[in-house]
């Protein structure tokens, strides 16, 4: 396949190891509420907006609302227990390499705005991106392509020429959709889960830029 001319990757479990934290933080819901779960529902909530994936399930919460239920996760935010942040392995020199390639960089998260621009700081990639999406951004978010789709047009790009980076079955799944090379970046999913990627890698040390492989 030809080597991308953009490149757009999620955030947390691809530039960031978040994912562990964030189903830590889903588990804290479920159990304040007296909701019984077990990996499978709690995975549900990998690579998708929190919104979507309580809107589908609202049956397990009766009586409170979507913004009651995110203000009660996102009041676990400081929680001691809560595993630390740390970047992906290769993630910043990636990010830095695609920069001085000159290929326009995008970020397109199921996060909202403030936590993906906290975090792109905390590596200090921030000021290499040119857009990011989020949560706030989109109507629906991954498996739609919609989040990506608006990336590639925010920066210019055909969807065709864009190389999506993702950790995430939704996430592959979106990418693919919106017609984009997609890399998937085993650290939160087993490699025959992403084999819709059109390539999977262990993190972001074994990815060069332009994307080349055979």
């Amino acid at each position: 396949m030809s080597p991308g001319k953009a490149a757009l990757f999620d955030l947390d479990g691809t530039l960031i190891n978040t994912e562990r934290r964030s189903l830590a933080m889903w588990a804290m819901l479920l159990e304040r509420n007296g909701v019984p779960y077990d990996e499978t529902l709690l995975r549900g909530f990998m690579g998708r907006r929190g919104r979507d994936v309580l809107a589908e399930r609202a049956d397990l919460f009766p009586g409170k609302t979507i913004d009651q239920l995110i203000e009660e996760v996102l009041s676990f935010e400081g929680h001691p227990d809560l595993p630390e942040i740390v970047p992906v392995p290769g993630a910043a020199e990636l990010v830095r390499m695609v920069s001085g390639h000159g290929s326009p960089i995008g970020v397109v998260t199921s996060a909202m705005r403030w936590w993906a621009e906290q975090q792109l700081a905390r590596i200090g990639v921030r000021d290499l991106v040119d857009i990011i999406v989020s949560a706030e951004d989109v109507e629906i978010g991954k498996p739609d392509p919609s989040g990506f789709l608006l990336g590639a047009e925010r920066l210019g790009a055909d969807p065709a020429h864009c190389v999506a980076f993702e950790d995430s079955i939704a996430g592959v799944t979106a990418a693919k959709a919106a017609g984009m090379t997609c890399v998937g970046v085993a650290t939160t999913h087993r490699d025959e889960d992403l084999v819709a990627a059109d390539l999977v890698v262990a993190d972001l040390t074994a990815v060069s830029w332009p994307l080349e492989w055979r």
